[in-house]
């Protein structure tokens, strides 16, 4: 039997917070964020709203080697993420190079995923 979730003020706030950014996001910023609409919403109910859209299969955890677990809508499908070393955003990237990935692979074993982040100064921190 399914667990039915009951939808709250909170969790859609939440969930409009990451419908609207373009990249994976802390907890801290999802609350900043999020109590500009629901000012009583608390650090512990992002965390536990985040822990439920996950469970739903709505949100995913994106993590950065030496980084804390940032969260993302799970609807964008296979993508990459760049990590801006002076700013600390983590941007959403739309091209792979899946195919290309298998061929550095050791004769005889066989690729069935990938993570791929690249690092470097965003766009804004460059000017």
């Amino acid at each position: 039997m399914a667990i039915e979730r009951r939808t709250t003020r909170q969790k859609e706030a939440i969930k409009t917070v990451l419908d609207e950014q373009k990249g994976p996001l802390l907890p801290d910023d999802i609350h900043r964020l999020a109590i500009k609409t629901v000012p009583s919403l608390g650090i512990a109910t992002v965390y536990r709203s985040l822990k439920n859209l996950q469970e739903e299969g709505l949100v995913c955890c994106v993590e950065i080697p030496g980084q804390a677990p940032r969260y993302e809508r799970s609807d964008k499908g296979h993508h990459h993420h760049f990590h801006c070393r002076d700013c600390g955003q983590v941007f959403d990237l739309q091209k792979c190079v899946a195919g290309g990935l298998k061929n550095l692979a050791p004769a005889g074993f066989e690729v069935t995923d990938h993570e791929i982040i690249l690092y470097g100064t965003c766009k804004a921190c460059s000017s």
